[in-house]
């Protein structure tokens, strides 16, 4: 079984991150972990609000800020690998943390926009790597069983989410870390 599981960046200012990771470790299959931006995206949004660059250059800052959670994701569970392309997902035997190559998502044609953030990345990872199931782990308050098309009415979730989510055949969880945390099972 293969399981791609996105922690969202903001777990980190919720002090809740090392407890999720920690979750994680108990899960049996394949784990791919998709690190969201949390406060690296947040000073790529808040740049090129000051600053006016476009969309092109805000994706792949956006991109880099991926990449220095996966790091710092790895700080807190080095046991847990890190992988930046498609080709080497499947190389840990249990547990991969993804940091996205920026070339390799260009040449996939992801579209450069906010739209499109880390939440559609985990989801266009899971289909690429035929997942059984994608979770996305948040902060906010989510009621279970909500459908994704109020999540992204709410901001909860991306614009683009549900199209990537249609394209593949994965089941998708939303959950909070608070219930995530406090679930005695693995998730299902």
């Amino acid at each position: 079984m293969i399981r791609v599981i996105k922690l969202g960046g903001s777990l980190l200012s919720a002090r809740a991150l090392p407890a999720c990771l920690n979750k994680l470790a108990e899960f049996s299959g394949k784990l791919l972990i998709v690190p969201g931006g949390g406060v690296f995206a947040d000073q790529v949004r808040a740049a090129q609000r000051q600053w006016g660059f476009d969309d092109i250059t805000a994706h792949r800052m956006a991109i880099l800020s991926m990449q220095q959670m996966a790091w710092l994701f790895h700080s807190l569970r080095p046991d847990f690998a890190v992988f930046g392309k498609l080709a080497n997902a499947g190389d840990s035997a249990k547990a991969a943390i993804w940091a996205p190559c920026l070339q390799e998502l260009e040449h996939a044609g992801i579209a450069a926009s906010w739209d499109i953030t880390s939440d559609s990345l985990a989801a266009w990872l899971a289909g690429q790597v035929s997942a059984d199931e994608l979770l996305l782990v948040k902060s906010c308050p989510i009621a279970p069983e909500t459908p994704l098309a109020q999540l992204q009415r709410q901001g909860i979730i991306d614009a683009g989410f549900v199209k990537f989510v249609n394209l593949a055949g994965f089941k998708t969880t939303i959950i909070n870390k608070d219930r995530f945390l406090s679930s005695h099972a693995q998730i299902h």
